[in-house]
């Protein structure tokens, strides 16, 4: 059956996936003008293409941290581009927001619960990163989803969307907000690798035992004294890498343990989340 492509077709098209008018012409045409065949070669062109740039590195992109209403979950998504000129772009990152939303709205299992979601009333979340590959010709990637349950969750976004920290607290009162910000923006800053000292991976800390013992025997050590030292690195390691043992970098007096506690005696921090581009 022989039909006739309109330009308001092309632009239609256009409009609901954000593909080129030359691509829209091109599916619209091998569709014999069915509008949802012709998202779909869209999409499969947007497949291909994440397939043949499987080996580019999307180390830009676009990070969102949100909480819901009573604060007692929060979620940080991840849209992943190659050039931070796609990232920078506000359509990109409004489209990173929008994820969000519904990560929080639906608190997903996990990320590919996420991408299963609707998007819009008309596809899926998957789709939707599917249609930005088209679009847009690069590497995009919707590469991370956490989500975090606590009494009061508080969250921080480090500027221009590189990072997005969750922290949960164990105490509920609107004045604690800004002490679980404080304790977001040490985990920007600083990095943790847990929580506490009991939260350390047992391979890591396995790993760190042994680099201790290495150097202690390299700068000449006893062997006897070589696991006595090895701990006491171990012990430098819990300072500089838990979150809780670490010093406070607005105060470096104190802890960041500490700092809790001098805002209400029983307040400490139940757990955390950190996703950063790169």
């Amino acid at each position: 059956m022989s039909f006739t492509l309109s330009a308001t077709d092309v632009k239609n098209l256009r409009d609901a996936t954000g593909a080129g008018m030359m691509d829209c012409k091109a599916a619209l045409t091998e569709a014999n003008g069915d509008f949802e065949t012709a998202i779909d070669i869209l999409r499969k062109k947007g497949q291909k293409l994440s397939v043949k740039r499987a080996d580019r590195e999307a180390k830009e992109g676009v990070v969102i941290a949100m909480v819901n209403g009573d604060k007692t979950k929060g979620i940080i998504v991840k849209l992943s581009s190659e050039t931070d000129f796609v990232s920078k772009n506000e359509d990109f990152v409004q489209t990173t927001k929008k994820i969000a939303q519904v990560a929080i709205d639906h608190f997903p299992a996990d990320l590919e619960a996420l991408k299963a979601l609707p998007f819009e009333g008309n596809t899926t979340i998957g789709d939707k990163v599917t249609d930005l590959v088209a679009a847009i010709g690069e590497k995009i990637e919707l590469s991370n989803y956490e989500k975090l349950e606590a009494p009061q969750v508080e969250y921080y976004i480090h500027m221009g969307n590189k990072a997005g920290v969750l922290i949960g607290l164990n105490k509920v009162n609107a004045a604690f907000t800004d002490a679980g910000r404080d304790a977001a923006m040490q985990v920007a800053a600083m990095k943790p690798v847990a929580l506490d000292r009991g939260d350390v991976d047992a391979t890591m800390i396995k790993r760190e035992l042994e680099i201790g013992m290495e150097q202690a025997r390299a700068e000449g050590k006893p062997e006897a004294m070589l696991e006595k030292i090895a701990q006491g690195k171990l012990e430098r390691f819990y300072k500089d890498n838990t979150l809780l043992n670490q010093s406070f970098v607005k105060d470096g007096s104190m802890t960041v343990a500490a700092y809790l506690k001098s805002v209400d005696q029983d307040l400490t921090v139940t757990g955390f989340k950190h996703v950063m581009l790169g």
